[in-house]
């Protein structure tokens, strides 16, 4: 089997975020999907062992982040490749809160939802959310793929990616 034939599917950059607890969560998610348009639903997969996926689960609530071609690389390594159990990812970035849940100000456009079902997909949880609000924040800028993130910017899937594939793998 020739794994590499999944990373030809397309797929865009988003910052998934949520508040749980008084403290907040985001990670990195390639996986992102409009399901319905009425009423308008998006789902998102996230991996059991990110603590986005509890905190999300826990609060009901989640915020997708659009990011652009121009977005600051040091924004999608800090949400990334690192857990928001160790780091406040949230530290050194502005944001605003949209239905009280952060975006980074570097987002595009941003999707705020509210979880209405789960599937459990193995590694990740499917989450399909109900769209509450969203916009465009800055309607020239173009939408970031995964193949213009690894191409382009020569970014690395972190291990906790559905799409992630150790070095050393032969992909026979």
């Amino acid at each position: 089997m020739n794994t590499n034939a999944l990373q030809k599917i397309s797929y865009g950059v988003y910052l998934i975020t949520t508040v749980s607890d008084g403290k907040q969560y985001g990670c990195v998610a390639n996986s992102a999907m409009q399901i319905t348009s009425s009423p308008p639903r998006i789902a998102v997969s996230l991996n059991h062992d990110n603590a986005t996926h509890d905190a999300v689960l826990q609060s009901g609530v989640f915020a997708i982040s659009i990011l652009s071609t121009d977005v600051n690389p040091a924004l999608i390594g800090g949400f990334g490749y690192r857990s928001s159990r160790d780091a406040d990812k949230f530290a050194d970035i502005s944001v605003t809160p949209r239905h009280d849940m952060p975006v980074p100000d570097e987002a595009m456009a941003w999707i705020v939802c509210k979880v209405v079902d789960k599937m459990d997909a193995g590694s990740h949880m499917i989450l399909l959310g109900e769209v509450i609000d969203c916009d465009v924040t800055n309607p020239d800028a173009f939408p970031m793929t995964y193949a213009y993130f690894h191409t382009v910017i020569k970014g690395k899937s972190p291990k906790n990616a559905p799409t992630y594939t150790p070095e050393e793998s032969p992909h026979n």
